[in-house]
């Protein structure tokens, strides 16, 4: 499995489109995923533009992934309806033209914390109608459109609404793993990857880990083996998944927290089980010696930028060397 990064990682160096695909082959990753590009940059994108970079990733042996897709049809400021389709079109047809068949969608997040949501199963049903009339739009750029597993729905939900869609695994939907976003959505990231394993089509490889104090969770990614989440096992699932899934490497400060105490918040989890919540307790133990120990910190937003060079560069080299196990 090719080791490569996420361009979100670097979005504090302002670097454009090929100069992420230079920085990747100069310090060893094997591909670029390009979750979004600044809207300055997105309007020079042009056919010629999508050649130049898939050109050059294919003179380097790189792997590309696209981004830019959304899966729910409403605006999460306001709650009014969007059209999507059009949007994902785009994306599907400028993945296409770069030859590669992963356009990642990520909508938003944090809706379960914002009393102003709608339900999760309002949100699920809607997603259904808009997305499966898309269905034969990316078939027919050989596309598949992978949810991310973001602050959004759990990996049960998302197999709901697979169903809904009538979709089945590698056809126009699919999923980009988030190993440590498992975590804030309150799944045990090894459960949550065996639940999902035959829709992974991209990556998102981030270590984090996860603090229980006296209002509830918090979660906060951590530099790759430092964390308490079980790459190396995440890592042989998906190698066991039969089919090529990059390993693409997102990393960023920041911490997220999880008022579990709240019986209310708690309640729009209902899949959740006892036995998964006490893995997600015992990995909270582990979280606490480490941090004890000082052989883990939390990584404050503000500091990203100032660190994320070097910590991505000791990411790359970490995840390279767990493959090799």
């Amino acid at each position: 499995m090719a080791v490569g990064i996420d361009n979100y990682c670097l979005h504090p160096l302002q670097l454009v489109p090929l100069e992420i695909l230079k920085w990747a082959e100069e310090n060893g990753a094997e591909g670029v995923q390009f979750s979004g590009i600044d809207p300055v940059v997105a309007e020079k994108v042009d056919e010629a533009y999508l050649r130049d970079l898939s050109g050059y990733a294919s003179d380097k042996g790189l792997y590309l992934e696209w981004g830019g897709a959304q899966h729910i049809p409403f605006d999460l400021k306001t709650w009014e309806k969007k059209d999507i389709a059009g949007i994902n079109r785009e994306v599907a047809e400028q993945a296409a033209l770069m030859g590669t068949s992963i356009v990642r969608s990520c909508s938003g997040g944090l809706m379960r914390w914002d009393p102003q949501s709608p339900m999760t199963e309002i949100l699920l049903d809607e997603m259904a109608k808009s997305l499966r009339p898309q269905r034969q739009m990316l078939m027919d750029n050989n596309v598949i459109l992978a949810i991310e597993t973001h602050f959004e729905f759990t990996t049960h939900e998302l197999l709901r609404l697979f169903d809904r869609c009538g979709a089945v695994p590698g056809e126009f939907l699919g999923i980009c793993l988030d190993t440590m976003n498992l975590l804030t959505m309150l799944e045990d990231p090894i459960a949550a990857t065996q639940r999902i394993l035959p829709w992974v089509v991209c990556t998102h490889i981030k270590d984090g880990a996860v603090v229980l104090d006296d209002s509830g969770l918090k979660t906060f990614p951590v530099e790759i083996g430092k964390g308490v989440i079980d790459l190396r096992k995440i890592c042989v699932l998906l190698d066991q998944a039969q089919r090529n899934i990059n390993l693409t490497i997102e990393d960023h400060g920041g911490e997220f927290y999880l008022p579990v105490f709240d019986p209310l918040f708690l309640s729009k989890f209902p899949d959740l089980t006892t036995e998964e919540f006490i893995r997600i307790l015992r990995l909270a133990l582990q979280t606490k010696e480490r941090l004890k120990s000082a052989e883990m910190a939390i990584t404050a937003r503000d500091d990203w930028p100032e660190i994320c060079e070097a910590r991505i560069k000791r990411d790359i080299r970490s995840l390279q060397q767990l493959l090799r196990k």
